[in-house]
């Protein structure tokens, strides 16, 4: 039997009509929502509701078949039109990615993995303007908090280059974001 390593969801979530690209992270009420003006982040309440799934990743299990996480990633309103206009992010663009860890299972279809405890989220918002230059969890174009599940208000990194930029490294040439796995992004 051939094992599966990786499964990809994939969703479709329809945006209504007036819904505006992003602004300025200080301009943009729904930013607001996201970043305090000291720049600390913290996790929408709403952004499964109101954010646009962009897609998401399966991340392999160390030994054996099946995933040990998957991703869910969402856009703040108007990001992946902005992003298919110009491709690129926007400030004020606001980037939400679930992470849960995985149950792996034996299905019709052969060996699957879904989604089963959330362990937290991932908060990105873009900023150009370097907004928050005191602040460790901002630079190279964005403010950047990972939160555990337990409590999304207060994030748990210190310091961007030590805490995120490690994995976003191989994505330093697409704005740090692993564009590739978001088709909502493609024109």
């Amino acid at each position: 039997m051939k094992a599966i390593h990786a499964v990809v969801l994939t969703s479709l979530i329809l945006l209504p009509i007036n819904w505006q690209p992003a602004m300025t992270a200080t301009n943009d009420p729904k930013a607001a929502k996201v970043v305090d003006a000291s720049g600390n982040l913290r996790v929408p309440g709403d952004y499964r509701t109101a954010y646009q799934f962009l897609g998401s990743w399966a991340v392999a299990a160390d030994q054996g078949p099946g995933s040990k996480e998957i991703h869910l990633v969402y856009a703040s309103p108007g990001t992946a039109a902005a992003y298919r206009k110009n491709g690129r992010f926007t400030d004020g663009s606001v980037l939400v990615k679930e992470v849960f860890e995985t149950a792996t299972g034996s299905m019709t279809t052969g060996t699957v993995s879904h989604a089963q405890t959330l362990k937290g989220w991932f908060v990105l918002i873009k900023d150009s303007k370097n907004s928050h230059p005191g602040n460790k969890l901002w630079g190279n174009g964005w403010g950047w908090s990972w939160f555990d599940a337990a409590n999304p208000s207060k994030t748990t990194s210190t310091d961007y280059k030590a805490d995120c930029l490690p994995c976003h490294e191989p994505a330093r040439a697409t704005d740090w974001i692993y564009v590739q796995g978001y088709p909502a992004l493609k024109q």
